[in-house]
């Protein structure tokens, strides 16, 4: 049995060596070439390490979730100071959790259908969607000209005795006003969801974006601060929130027993010892559903990747600041054409992207210099839906609108934005400088 377990040991770090070696040959040679090599608004920054734990996982055969996922969530709590969480297979669903679990039957003061959620124009659908899904009545306010977060100003103004919760992201890792926020949802004692999937490591009055509110939610796609290739969290402070999250993202059931669980009597000890109405005295806990649930769960190979981006968080989020000081200063020369992105005096951004609207005085219009980037091989997208109530799939949707949209409706039709990620040299950043600089002169 030693033998054979040496032999294994063996022949593991061989083929882990292999695979550095892998990594290195890919890596050689790879020149930046302005104008031909595409200049990318984000992707993945990885090495060997990643590729490695990747393998091991994989030399495990732990097919889905298991002993790599519990290692990141440890440390991905450790990281955030939150006392729950859960990892998830995308941004989507961790939202899609987070809210579910608000509605579910078994907290004592859930969110039901006909409900108010505050909530800006300005969205990406799958911050949005969960809403609709759960037959909640989104209220939509504005977004502040610079910062594209939701304006905690008119937050009084779209209140009504149906409003429940408040749901916004930190737009492009740009912090919202979040000591107004919370000081509004404990005054009239609402829920409030951060979608934190772009502001991994960005800080508000020195705290970290997704520890303020009753639930955060994160993705670890391939464009994000760390990522898993696909794959998220959902954090919470609360352990009622955090047991029907669980139950969302495994099925429903109401047992929380991690997969695999080898407690025959489960991992509260009363496995076969519950009463429930309508069910047989002692019916399987672990077959006893208590909400309408799903399979959300991403695999441990995941996990195993995530371990290694996590390291690596803080050289990450350097990088990304680096880089939009770096743009920034040299487009304040354009300030007559663009508006240029700000933030809070409280506000620490891990950023994004570096997001651009182009004035309506400006010489040019936003399709001129975003067909000029792309066709200079710099790419550029768009701030997510703009105003979402303009998209097909949205027009007929329940909902309430508060004042004008009037900077929503400005992004929808003048923002973009550019790269800022670690995966950027400077080569890059001075060959997008260069090309703005073409297209201004």
């Amino acid at each position: 049995m030693e033998e054979r377990m040496e032999a294994e040991q063996k022949f593991r770090q061989e083929i882990l060596d292999r695979v550095a070696r892998i990594y290195e040959l890919r890596e050689q040679d790879r020149p930046f070439v302005p104008g031909k090599t595409r200049v990318h608004y984000s992707g993945r920054v990885f090495d060997e390490k990643e590729m490695q734990a990747m393998v091991d996982s994989v030399l495990d055969f732990w097919l889905t979730l298991g002993p790599k996922g519990k290692e990141f969530l440890t440390q991905f709590l450790s990281y955030t100071g939150m006392r729950y969480g859960l990892v998830v297979n995308s941004g989507s669903s961790a939202n899609l959790v987070a809210v579910g679990a608000l509605c579910s039957p078994r907290l004592e003061n859930p969110l039901g259908p006909g409900d108010e959620v505050i909530t800006p124009a300005l969205a990406f659908p799958t911050t949005l969607n969960p809403l609709l899904q759960n037959g909640l009545v989104p209220v939509f306010v504005d977004v502040e000209e610079g910062t594209y977060n939701l304006d905690a100003g008119r937050l009084e103004d779209a209140r009504s005795d149906l409003t429940r919760a408040v749901v916004l992201a930190h737009t492009l890792g740009n912090p919202a006003q979040m000591d107004a926020v919370m000081d509004f949802a404990r005054r009239y004692d609402l829920y409030v969801i951060e979608d934190t999937c772009d502001a991994l490591d960005s800080r508000y009055d020195g705290k970290l974006c997704g520890t303020f509110g009753d639930f955060s939610t994160y993705s670890f796609y391939a464009a994000h601060h760390i990522t898993m290739g696909e794959g998220g969290a959902v954090l919470t402070n609360r352990l009622d929130l955090y047991r029907q999250a669980l139950s969302l993202r495994d099925w429903g059931r109401d047992c929380f027993c991690r997969t695999g669980e080898q407690n025959p009597n489960g991992a509260c000890g009363h496995r076969f010892d519950h009463t429930y109405e309508s069910l047989p005295y002692g019916y399987d806990h672990k077959y006893v559903y208590g909400n309408i649930g799903y399979n959300l769960k991403p695999l441990d190979i995941q996990c195993a990747m995530g371990i290694e981006q996590l390291k690596k968080l803080p050289s990450f989020s350097e990088k990304r600041k680096r880089n939009f000081r770096r743009l920034y200063r040299a487009l304040e020369k354009y300030q007559d054409s663009f508006l240029l992105p700000r933030s809070l005096p409280k506000a620490d951004p891990s950023w994004f992207a570096l997001p651009l609207t182009v004035r309506k005085e400006a010489a040019f219009s936003r399709r001129d210099i975003v067909r000029f980037l792309e066709e200079n091989q710099i790419e550029t997208r768009m701030l997510f839906a703009g105003n979402i109530l303009r998209h097909p799939g949205y027009r007929n949707i329940r909902h309430r609108v508060c004042g004008s949209l009037e900077h929503t409706d400005d992004v929808l039709l003048n923002t973009f934005f550019i790269g800022v990620y670690p995966g950027l040299s400077d080569a890059m950043i001075e060959y997008v400088i260069r090309t703005i600089d073409r297209f201004m002169s």
